[in-house]
């Protein structure tokens, strides 16, 4: 009786550390979740694996106002996001700290909320939590939240397919097809998928604003004054300031290794109800920000314009001007680094913006006028609860980018050269932030990186810049690190495109498995007529 008592608590352990499901996803993005949707809606079995806890990436994870372009192409399961946040600001109840005729209805390039197309395209994070949330609910979606992937040994692959993965837990998880949805693409990676990180040359794809790009401003966030990098103002030998690079920037248009500057999209309350001062972080070192004042003191007065209004007197507060929270060249080696040193650059990229915002409303060099605006503000009480009003998830703005069956460019997202099979539109500024902050020759601070070209029509995005070469893996499709160079990856990097990406390559995975195919093999034509069937915007309205 206890042999068979042992055999069978035996087998129950087994089960439960190997689960297996027609597709696994990795990730617990806007992509993820997305995906895991169709796939359920196809009729097919589905388990997302997330590192995260908190499910929707940096849709609920502080960046509110949303970056969209032209929301005519954006459909699907995106554009069903969208309205249920605008179902969601129709009821009196989500209006606490502000009523709806007092929010100005400010979004990007249309009202916020679109009562004509029932979306509403600017929101709280912890309401994206909760459509997410309901999305996994609704279609019954198995998550295993806080699952890492065992990245050094953990992938196992048959005749060029992924068979299963194990995660740091000791998990198993097999499946006919897979999806990596994060934004690092460690499945991709871990799988033997070849990928790029950096800025590709300008040469290599025969592009203009790929590689270095030093003297190119596009925005507002370089130094259009001139400051000097050094302890003593004008004495090299006194050293530099913290966050200045001694290295040289390279030559234009040259490829490198650097990444664009990742920050926290933050949430911020100006309600004295809902709001607690900015806390003194771990480490705080004034001497950190003597760089940001030096620009204030220059005269430069451009602290609240990227305050941009959310909800309930809040904010999606974004990197704006030459310092701010953008914490550049500060996470060059984030992409390839292990689980422990991407804590550390985290937690290094929280304590640096904490830093930020306490010097600001404390520091009594600061101007006064800024630092009593700045008082105003706080973090919302009612926002990020489990941790302190503090966003979960750090701005990946860029990490590694899959070598795909197609390379997405410049010249696609421009509408310069024809994608023909396409399985989304994207229509975002192609928009990089900065790299690096170095000594100019004539011995002043200068920021390189930032670049924003418009495009000018929407553009289709390939399904071969979502698969991999055939002959790297046959049952993997990346919808978040797609296939692209560094430039056009600025504008496809957008949540709606993630959303709108996650439910092609579900769709894709399903139809693979129901034609027993390779992911590079099946119809596109029945690919496609599902897309529109589900109404997928493949070109615009």
């Amino acid at each position: 009786m206890r042999k068979a008592f042992v055999f069978f608590l035996l087998l129950a352990q087994a089960s439960f550390a190997q689960q297996q499901a027609d597709v696994i996803i990795y990730g617990g993005t806007s992509a993820a979740i997305t995906a895991a949707v169709q796939v359920k809606q196809m009729g097919k079995s589905v388990i997302v694996v997330s590192p995260d806890t908190h499910l929707g990436g940096l849709s609920s994870g502080g960046l509110g106002f949303t970056d969209t372009g032209d929301k005519s192409v954006i459909g699907g399961l995106a554009r069903e996001f969208y309205h249920r946040v605008y179902l969601h600001y129709q009821t009196p109840a989500a209006w606490k700290w502000q009523k709806q005729s007092e929010y100005g209805n400010k979004g990007q390039g249309t009202p916020a909320m679109d009562g004509t197309e029932r979306t509403m395209w600017i929101f709280e994070p912890h309401v994206a939590e909760k459509v997410f949330e309901d999305f996994v609910k609704e279609h019954n979606v198995t998550v295993l939240r806080n699952e890492w992937l065992d990245r050094e040994k953990g992938v196992v692959k048959k005749n060029g397919a992924i068979v299963s993965f194990t995660t740091l837990s000791g998990k198993t998880f097999k499946g006919k097809m897979f999806i990596d949805a994060t934004y690092e693409g460690d499945l991709m990676a871990a799988a033997g998928v070849k990928y790029h990180v950096g800025r590709e040359a300008n040469s290599v794809y025969g592009e203009e604003f790929n590689g270095v790009q030093t003297g190119v401003f596009h925005h507002r966030h370089h130094f259009a004054m001139k400051i000097s990098p050094y302890k003593v103002p004008g004495d090299p030998k006194s050293g530099l300031l913290p966050l200045i690079s001694d290295k040289d920037p390279g030559i234009k248009g040259e490829g490198d290794s650097r990444i664009q500057a990742y920050c926290f999209r933050m949430c911020l309350s100006n309600n004295p109800d809902n709001r607690v001062p900015f806390p003194k972080p771990e480490g705080y070192d004034p001497a950190r920000y003597e760089l940001l004042l030096r620009v204030f003191n220059s005269g430069w007065r451009e602290t609240f314009d990227k305050y941009d209004p959310i909800p309930n007197r809040k904010t999606d507060t974004n990197n704006h001007g030459p310092v701010s929270t953008d914490y550049i060249g500060m996470n060059y080696d984030y992409p390839e680094a292990s689980y422990e040193r991407r804590r550390e650059i985290i937690k290094d990229h929280e304590q640096y913006q904490k830093g930020l915002l306490y010097f600001m409303a404390n520091d009594p060099r600061m101007p006064a006028d800024v630092q009593e605006k700045m008082k105003q503000w706080g973090l919302p009480k009612d926002e990020f609860m489990d941790n302190g009003g503090w966003p979960h998830q750090l701005y990946i703005r860029e990490a590694r980018r899959m070598i795909g069956q197609e390379v997405m460019t410049e010249h696609e997202t421009l509408s310069k050269k024809a994608v023909k099979q396409p399985v989304g539109m994207g229509s975002y500024t192609l928009d990089a932030h900065h790299a690096q902050r170095y000594v100019t020759p004539d011995g002043y601070v200068q920021n390189e990186g930032d670049i924003g070209v418009h495009a000018k029509i929407p553009y289709k995005i390939s399904y071969g810049a979502i698969i991999p070469k055939k002959e790297e893996c046959r049952n993997l499709l990346v919808p978040v690190c797609v296939s692209s160079s560094h430039i056009a990856f600025g504008s496809i990097r957008m949540e709606p495109v993630f959303m709108i990406l996650g439910q092609s390559a579900a769709t894709a995975a399903v139809q693979a498995i129901d034609s027993k195919k390779a992911v590079q093999d099946i119809d596109y034509n029945k690919l496609q007529a599902q897309l529109l069937k589900d109404k997928q915007r493949l070109s615009k309205p």
